[in-house]
């Protein structure tokens, strides 16, 4: 990070070592200058917050007049000294650097989970374009860059809690449409078990309960609260769009009651049965399923008479020929349904082990057969009952800042105020995985806020197949560079 520090004052007032100051520089750094400060302005005007102009002041003195001795290591007598701090430099600068790409114009991330497979595969690695929505002002302004929560091997946090900033996010190139594959914070990581990730906290809490966590910290780690940007990030589609009614009929989204196309590549699970053999490396290759999608049914004397019931093979001396399940796009089960090895394929009955958001009024609801849920818009009202607040309660609570919001003797009340209706500070979004019977996603923990949208993968920069080695077949190098969203629905 050169500057112009290695100026010596010279004799004088202050205002003749200023005028000297100012006239030593050369006609190349008063250029460098005026690019920076019209970049820095740019950047101050599309904050919207002119105080933040007042550190213009900070780079005209490290540009011009050198003040501050942000340098002094170059006068050092020893090498050593030197050779450091030059070192040091470069880093700080890069980081500052870094810092400001990150949060201003896009980051890499990479696809953990098969949630939207085969639009994105585990092992793609995403440049997420923050300008496509308008980048935040970060939350929690100091945090390291290069790491979300944690430091890896060191196991501490990455960012300080304090300062908090609120909410703010800069214009961006557009808002957020149906069938956009989206980048976000994951709401219900708001308090996390360190040594735990999945499944979340809350479930956590339904399963072992809130003190047996506490109490068993060797188990599932210190619990912790994280700030809306230093949770987990996710990607997901998004379906449901603020101020919408969703409804999902046999695994169909509907909107407002009219059923949207559905990507080109969803699935759902099927089973399907092989006259005899087994399935082979190559034919699971040549279908295109995952090594972890790849599942076989185990099948007990008790299974046999539904099996022929459903239509499967039984042979004569009663074994069955292998039954398989694995999640299948519409192209996959006609190339299944066409090829005379396969006696049948089914789709697999939908049903949850885990609860659907929101618990209190799901009964009944599968993620097949989900809703109707309205999805809350900026600035609408809703007026305040108790299954509006069984669906609401946690989005005015936590993700609006009513902490203190309660529902009681049929009124909603807020600061001890009652209150008739509510009405909506932030947009939220409905997002689901393609991958739909194995997407952990908003059917399951519910809305996703305006506050913690990241951004929209662009690009796949490099992808990585985890089941092959590096040097046979380890790097997908036909995806490389490719639409992070290739098949995205043209809707209406």
């Amino acid at each position: 990070m050169t500057t112009n520090n290695d100026k010596t004052a010279g004799s004088g007032s202050f205002a003749e070592d200023f005028r000297r100051r100012v006239a030593d520089n050369r006609t190349s750094r008063w250029v460098r200058f005026a690019i920076v400060s019209l970049i820095f302005f740019l950047w101050v005007a599309w904050l919207g917050n002119w105080w933040v102009a007042l550190f213009w002041f900070l780079l005209f003195d490290i540009y011009i007049t050198g003040y501050i001795p942000l340098t002094w290591w170059k006068k050092s007598k020893s090498a050593a000294v030197r050779a450091v701090m030059s070192w040091v430099d470069a880093i700080v600068y890069a980081l500052i650097l870094v810092y400001f790409v990150f949060t201003f114009i896009g980051q890499n991330y990479q696809i953990p989970s098969s949630s939207l497979e085969k639009s994105l595969l585990v092992g793609d690695y995403l440049w997420v374009n923050k300008m496509a929505y308008g980048p935040r002002v970060p939350m929690t302004p100091v945090h390291f860059p290069l790491v979300q929560n944690t430091f890896p091997i060191i196991n501490t946090k990455s960012y300080l809690e304090t300062p908090q900033w609120t909410y703010h996010r800069l214009k961006g190139l557009g808002q957020v449409e149906r069938g956009d594959i989206v980048v976000f914070n994951f709401p219900a990581g708001d308090t996390v078990a360190t040594k735990v990730t999945n499944p979340d906290y809350y479930s956590l809490v339904r399963a072992y309960g809130r003190e047996n966590i506490l109490r068993n910290p060797q188990t599932f780690g210190e619990v912790v609260y994280r700030p809306v940007d230093r949770r987990e990030n996710y990607v997901k589609r998004a379906l449901g769009l603020p101020g919408e009614w969703l409804k999902i009929v046999d695994g169909v989204i509907h909107i407002n009651g009219e059923p949207v196309e559905q990507p080109e590549n969803v699935q759902f699970n099927y089973y399907f049965q092989l006259r005899q053999g087994a399935m082979t490396e190559a034919k699971w290759d040549e279908l295109g399923i995952a090594a972890d999608d790849r599942h076989s049914v185990n099948i007990t004397p008790d299974d046999i008479s539904g099996l022929q019931i459903l239509g499967f093979t039984v042979n004569p001396d009663g074994t069955v020929p292998p039954v398989y399940i694995s999640p299948l796009t519409p192209a996959m089960v006609k190339t299944l349904e066409s090829d005379p090895a396969v006696t049948k394929v089914m789709k697999v009955p939908s049903f949850s082990p885990e609860p659907l958001f929101p618990e209190a009024v799901s009964q009944g609801w599968t993620p097949a057969d989900y809703g109707e849920i309205w999805i809350p818009r900026k600035g609408a009202t809703l007026k305040m009952g108790p299954r509006a607040w069984d669906i609401y309660g946690r989005v005015i609570r936590v993700y609006e800042g009513n902490s203190d919001a309660e529902f009681r003797d049929g009124k909603l009340y807020i600061g001890g105020e009652p209150q008739d209706s509510y009405t909506f500070k932030m947009d939220y979004y409905f997002m689901m995985g393609d991958n739909r019977d194995n997407s952990l996603d908003s059917r399951f923990w519910g809305l996703v806020p305006e506050d913690h949208i990241v951004g929209r993968p662009e690009r796949v920069l490099i992808s990585f197949d985890k089941d092959r080695s590096l040097f046979n077949g380890g790097i997908r190098w036909d995806r490389i560079f490719m639409n992070a969203n290739p098949d995205k629905p043209k809707y209406e």
